[in-house]
């Protein structure tokens, strides 16, 4: 089984002006120009890519497109989830047949299921579809925290489950997850991204690969040429962003600015959808606050320049 490494950056979906669609042609300029930069793989329809708001006709259509633009140049990534095994199962078979190269699966949510209910449901999965699976732990959002014990039982029973994002918030985990699985299960960063690859962690499952993707991949490549120092430099800047945008109303989110940022950086994706709060709605604040994220993003270039000019 091919082994997947590094930032991976977890994509918006990209919208038609009002909403109404899914903008391929977008979609392709944005995996376009993150290939530039030096992404080694994307992750669609994940939290990040509203996949809460896709018809499962939208998704199938993304996914063919998205697979086939990309064409084997990086890692296609697939969020698979549903609260219902049987529809996650579907989107797990429907990306494989369309040529994805992974799948990433967070538990039930709503429900808070038990540990069992969550062993069955990615057996179902597992049983009909071979391709690798990223779990995702995300208590937040699923009202789920996969324990170290739960996530080895899970590496244990499937050989197919070999990948985690860990989103806990207990950077500890990954060291937790690797012990408990004897450095079977492959832990990508899903915050805290130096300290958890310092605890272990092989990759990052990476937000900001919608604006700074030339960052945000670096930082990785950093940290295993043992360059460490470099990449906190990095990861400062990335703080002070994931701060700026923690400082509107909560409902604005990650989604919001990602989609607003990557605009600014060229790469225009439209909007969310609803309930999540627009851009647009958010007037002269989200006008003010995009351009301090704006000057945050130029720092951040320009460190990028000094550390290349440094390894030069």
């Amino acid at each position: 089984m091919k082994q997947f490494r590094g930032s991976h950056s977890v994509n918006v979906t990209p919208f038609t002006a009002d909403g109404s669609a899914i903008d391929l042609e977008a979609n392709r300029r944005l995996i376009d120009w993150q290939i530039s930069q030096g992404v080694p793989g994307v992750i669609i329809l994940g939290t990040t890519g509203e996949f809460l708001t896709v018809s499962d006709a939208e998704r199938a259509a993304f996914v063919e497109d998205t697979v086939a633009h990309v064409n084997g140049r990086i890692a296609v990534w697939v969020g698979a989830s549903n609260a219902y095994s049987v529809n996650a199962a579907r989107y797990a078979r429907e990306a494989e047949a369309a040529g994805a190269d992974g799948l990433m699966i967070i538990p039930p949510y709503y429900y808070t299921p038990t540990e069992d209910e969550i062993v069955g449901y990615y057996d179902m999965i597992t049983r009909t579809c071979d391709l690798p699976i990223m779990l995702y732990n995300n208590p937040v959002t699923s009202n789920v925290d996969m324990s170290a014990k739960l996530v080895g039982r899970l590496t244990r029973e499937f050989d197919t489950v070999r990948y985690i994002k860990e989103a806990s918030m207990d950077v500890a985990r990954v060291y937790d997850i690797v012990e408990e699985t004897e450095g079977v299960m492959n832990v990508f960063a899903g915050e805290r991204i130096v300290e958890s690859f310092l605890l272990g962690a092989v990759g990052y499952v990476n937000p900001f690969g919608n604006y700074i993707p030339r960052a945000s991949t670096r930082i990785w490549d950093l940290l295993e040429a043992g360059r460490i120092e470099d990449a906190k430099a990095i990861q400062r800047h990335i703080t002070i962003i994931e701060h700026t945008i923690a400082e509107g109303h909560p409902t604005y989110g990650h989604q919001c600015y990602s989609k607003a940022l990557a605009a600014e950086a060229g790469c225009p994706v439209g909007d969310v959808r609803p309930p999540l709060t627009q851009f647009a709605s958010l007037g002269e604040e989200g006008r003010e606050r995009a351009a301090k994220l704006k000057a945050i993003m130029t720092e951040l270039d320009q460190l990028m320049d000094d550390l290349e000019s440094k390894a030069a």
